[in-house]
């Protein structure tokens, strides 16, 4: 797919820019290469994909995950396990999803300078550092006001039990607007704390999971109850009229959604009972393995982006300063079995291919164990994880020495990496959006250089 010489870049095909750029023939200073491959990226329909994004609130250990150092002192007592690709090594706590190393491509070399929970979320989650007035919107916004339909009835970003306490911004849709907002299903069941109820019984994930109130109460005739909306969509668009402003739009687009979920059969999406208990099994009876199985169900009826956030209980389940490794083996009981069963799920559904699955938290934790047995806030030298759609699997990129202290080989930015998820999904990094001060914002910061070596 060559682009015209005169169209922004030299006439090389996608796949040129690629092969040259994976092998360092083309430099970051070549004046145009970044743009005729965005571009190109942007313009084929063929890649348009789904995102499901694995939120590790907390920022997981990348040595007891997938950059273990067995052997060295830093390593922890975790064993390295084989996984479907030649040489890809991850946690012996992962087996089910190693089956799947193959589809894979695991970012050892991410190098970010935030530490603190609340900045580090808003930098992975938007690109840019939380500074000034502008309002930069989340991933799940950007990615799908590129990928969604505006007509469909389900709603373009679905948010499944995010924790958001640590940056609210940081899960907005900022300048975009409220019509980019996630809906959010199991909103603050991740802050339940010891001694409350806890809904672990199996039926009661379904229910928390579901979309509330759109249900029309039963002594309602389906006239009277769409009487009853069109009156109240006519008195919503007379306010916003009269009072424009970001709180009316809010209103007025979150009754909207609800008004096309209730006026469909698209919110049985969110019915987990009609999947059978051995699928539900597979998942794993957890909060997060349900809202996989969710996420696969949204992905499968044409919703473009979903998170599905995996916290513990409490809610920074990966924060283990103390205690990291009864930590991790505990939370890697519930991501293994949800991960694993959703790429094989995916797989067998073909819809594998054009879904890209991004595993990540806000940074990684230090290599050296502390006192408490646990591992404290590390930003310099961690790993992210891109599988399924648009990803060249079976590989790890960038390298961290013996110690796990800094990355040695192929450092990745944040810029860099969203950029990378952006051309994977055919999404133009470079594309511009209008900020709430006027000003172009690019999606993807103008330094971004993505991981070509993992992009097909």
């Amino acid at each position: 797919m060559a682009r015209p010489s005169s169209d922004r870049g030299p006439r090389l095909s996608r796949r040129d820019w690629l092969r040259l750029s994976a092998v360092g023939a083309v430099g970051a200073s070549m004046s145009g290469w970044l743009e005729t491959l965005a571009a190109d990226t942007a313009a084929d329909p063929q890649r348009k994909r789904a995102c499901i994004l694995l939120w590790m609130n907390g920022g997981p250990s990348q040595m007891d995950t997938f950059d273990l150092k067995p052997g060295h002192a830093n390593g922890g007592p975790f064993r390295a396990i084989d996984t479907s690709a030649p040489g890809l090594r991850i946690s012996e706590h992962l087996p089910t999803v190693a089956k799947y190393g193959h589809r894979m491509a695991v970012i050892r070399g991410m190098s970010t300078k935030e530490a603190d929970h609340g900045r580090a979320t808003f930098v992975m989650r938007t690109g840019y550092n939380p500074t000034g007035p502008i309002q930069y919107p989340g991933v799940g916004s950007l990615l799908s006001k590129e990928l969604g339909d505006a007509d469909a009835p389900l709603p373009n970003c679905v948010a499944i039990a995010p924790y958001r306490f640590f940056n609210p911004a940081a899960y907005g849709p900022g300048f975009l607007g409220p019509q980019y907002a996630p809906l959010i299903v199991g909103d603050n069941v991740q802050f339940r704390q010891p001694g409350q109820p806890d809904p672990k019984a199996e039926e009661d994930y379904g229910k928390l999971l579901r979309v509330q109130d759109v249900d029309v109460a039963e002594d309602v005739g389906a006239a009277h109850a769409d009487a009853r909306l069109d009156l109240l969509q006519q008195m919503e668009g007379d306010f916003v009229r009269r009072h424009p402003g970001v709180a009316p739009r809010s209103h007025q687009t979150a009754y909207d959604r609800a008004v096309r979920l209730m006026r469909t059969a698209a919110a049985k999406a969110f019915d987990l009972d009609e999947e059978p208990s051995v699928v539900r099994d597979a998942y794993g009876r957890s909060l997060f393995g349900q809202g996989c199985l969710l996420a696969r169900r949204l992905v499968e009826r044409g919703v473009p982006f979903v998170e599905v956030t995996l916290a513990g209980a409490g809610g920074a389940g990966w924060d283990t300063h103390a205690q990291n490794f009864d930590g991790v083996r505990n939370l890697s009981t519930m991501l293994d079995p949800a991960w694993g069963t959703l790429m094989s799920d995916l797989d067998v559904r073909g819809l594998l291919d054009t879904t890209l699955i991004v595993w990540m938290g806000e940074f990684g934790r230090t290599p050296k164990i502390n006192p408490q047995q646990g591992r404290d806030h590390f930003p310099t030298a961690w790993s992210t994880v891109l599988a399924g759609g648009g990803i060249r699997g079976g590989q790890a990129v960038g390298k961290t020495g013996p110690d796990g202290m800094e990355v040695v080989e192929r450092p990745v930015k944040v810029p860099d990496f969203l950029a990378t998820v952006c051309m994977a999904l055919g999404v133009d990094p470079l594309k511009y959006n209008t900020s709430n001060v006027g000003r172009p914002i690019r999606i993807a910061d103008k330094t971004a250089m993505p991981i070509t070596e993992v992009l097909t």
